[in-house]
């Protein structure tokens, strides 16, 4: 399974964010957008998951394991909000989100209770989500990543609101969904601690190495 990226351009409002970008990631591999604040980084996330038009460009996941017209497909988003229902218990949100994405072909989400307690968050499921703190909401936002399969995490600051104990538990996450044939693309300010992971630089509107590797 291949991400392929080519001449992605897109633009906030009139104005041109980034040109021209091109790369590529294979499954087992992560890819860390770096840049300063207003390069893009985020525009290119939401790019890659559907959720904003490319002003030029394409991206296509190739030999995935069902046929699929746009990456966000097969794709897990987490952005800069937890997408949660805050008056919803934990179990409630989590279940509605398992239901909803279902598994894509070629793996399948854990249990509920699992992915509670692979955040490190087992026996609070019960509470509602705007009953926790900040930090235990964005461990149950990544709870929902695992919950249901899809080969693709496209994770916008993820470690946003965690204390070092659980940015460790969030590298540890990635690189298991690496290791299963995954692949994971992150914009980040902060180290994530993933090994060998990839990094394209922006530095707005054109990046430091044109669709090339920094």
């Amino acid at each position: 399974m291949r991400l392929v990226a080519e001449g992605l351009s897109a633009k906030r409002g009139e104005d041109l964010i980034f040109h021209d970008i091109s790369f590529e990631i294979a499954g087992g591999e992560a890819l860390v957008v770096k840049g300063p604040n207003g390069s893009g980084k985020s525009t290119l996330l939401r790019v890659l998951a559907g959720l904003l038009p490319a002003e030029s460009g394409t991206a296509k996941l190739l030999a995935a394991a069902q046929p699929v017209e746009r990456v966000g497909e097969a794709a897990h988003y987490l952005g800069h909000r937890n997408a949660m229902k805050r008056e919803l218990t934990v179990e409630e949100n989590l279940t509605f989100w398992k239901a909803f994405f279902g598994d894509f072909a070629g793996g399948e989400g854990v249990t509920v209770d699992a992915a509670v307690e692979a955040v490190g968050l087992g026996g609070i499921a019960h509470l509602p989500f705007g009953y926790l703190s900040a930090g235990q909401q964005r461990r149950m936002a990544m709870a929902k990543l695992l919950v249901a399969w899809r080969p693709v995490w496209i994770l916008d600051e993820p470690t946003a609101a965690l204390d070092v104990a659980a940015e460790e538990m969030f590298s540890g996450l990635v690189m298991a969904h690496l290791a299963r044939g995954g692949l994971a693309i992150a914009a980040t300010h902060q180290p994530l601690g993933l090994e060998g992971a990839r990094e394209l630089r922006l530095a707005g509107f054109v990046s430091v190495d044109a669709g090339g590797w920094a």
